[in-house]
Formats: C-alpha cells, structure tokens, sequence
C-alpha cells in the first residue's frame, strides 16, 4: 500500500469513508476509534443508500459530513448506483472504505477498484458462518466460541484476507439476539484497531492472506467453557 505523504515528507491521515444502510453501531465505534491525534486515518464522510438511516444524524452529531444517495430508484441497475456512489467517494478524496452495515450487494467491477481498500466486518469467526444468520448458525453447530472479524472485501461474500479476529465465549441457553450483543462489544473493538493496521500500512496481503508487520503473537487464550 502506497503512503501519501506531504511535501515535507510526513504521513498524511488516510481519507475514510463508511457506508452504511442502518443505525451505524459500528460506524460510531469507528468514528470515536479515529479521534486520536496519532490515529493513521480520519472520517471524513458517511454515505448511506438510505435516506431515513439512523446513523446519518448519529454521524452530523459528531461532526461528520454525510451523503445520502437513495438506491431505490436505480431499481436492479447496480451499476449506475454505484456510479453515483463512486463520483461522491472522488469528490472527497476517499482511500480507504469501511462498509458498516451497508446492506447493498456490491457488483464485482466496483470490488475490484477497491480491491485492498475496503474494509467489511462480519460477525463470526471466518470463514465459519458466512452469510446471513451467522449467530443461529453458531448455536446450531453447537461452537463454544464465536466472535467476528476484519476482512478485505472481494467479490466473494465474506472470504477476503482476514485482518483481525476477536472472541467471545457461547454459554448455555444463548438466543442469537444475546450472542449478537455479546459479539458486537468485540466488534467495536477490533473494527478502529484494524482500520489503525490497515491506514498505518503494517497490513500486506500476499496470496490471499493477509501479513501484519507491526505486532507479535500473543499468548492470550480464551477457554470455553471456564
């Protein structure tokens, strides 16, 4: 990944963008994740297909510029909305995409140009429980861990290079919505830590995994259940 630098030579702050369709949880974790000064990237615009989405007032109230382009009524055209969707992320200079709950199926052509540049987070520990209903699928299968995790987007539905995982323990008598809450504290903490390994440029990706440069591994273990 290229740095952009300034003419002095210093790293600039990798420009974000998050897309969203909902309430923008993991939106909020990522905007207060990029305050700090030394953070590698800043939020500078929020783009949502849904006019009505919750997270867009969310995203004002901190500060933030917001864009809204209605998919509606582009009906099945994929292309021309992502057309619309792509002259505004010019517009603002974007490098890198967060997807934050964006529930539109993206066409392969508009992966591929931003093909190591856009970030999704899923809630399971991929490549377990892909797709929908990812915690009902966990139950199912009886896990005693589960969890959610970083990814690159790829034209493949959540199989990009893995950048980071988090885990929480499955307990007895768990419902999908309470082993949901529970993933979600995860999620917004490993969604601004990945983006921070991602805009720092410590993340390469070389055949189809993902080589972080900057950490060690750890001995931490999670052991369910106690």
């Amino acid at each position: 990944m290229t740095d952009i630098s300034t003419s002095h030579g210093e790293r600039m702050k990798r420009r974000v963008a998050i897309l969203i369709s909902g309430r923008g949880s993991n939106m909020a974790a990522l905007i207060e994740g990029a305050r700090g000064t030394d953070f590698p990237a800043e939020i500078v615009l929020v783009l949502s297909n849904k006019p009505d989405a919750a997270g867009l007032d969310r995203a004002r109230r901190a500060g933030i510029a917001t864009e809204t382009i209605d998919s509606k009524p582009f009906g099945k055209d994929r292309a021309g909305f992502e057309a619309a969707m792509q002259t505004v992320l010019d517009a603002n200079g974007i490098d890198l995409i967060c997807l934050g709950g964006f529930m539109r199926l993206l066409t392969n052509a508009f992966v591929d140009r931003w093909s190591g540049r856009m970030l999704n987070i899923h809630p399971s520990l991929l490549p377990s429980f892909r797709g929908l209903d990812p915690h009902g699928q966990a139950l199912r299968a009886g896990v005693k861990v589960s969890g959610a995790t970083v990814h690159f987007v790829t034209p493949e539905m959540d199989a990009g290079p893995i950048v980071m995982q988090g885990v929480v323990p499955v307990c007895d008598g768990d419902t999908p919505d309470v082993l949901a809450a529970r993933v979600l504290t995860v999620e917004h903490r490993i969604y601004p830590a990945a983006l921070r390994l991602v805009a720092s440029g410590a993340v390469r990706i070389e055949g189809g995994v993902c080589r972080i440069t900057t950490t060690t591994c750890g001995d931490d273990t999670l052991i369910a259940p106690r």
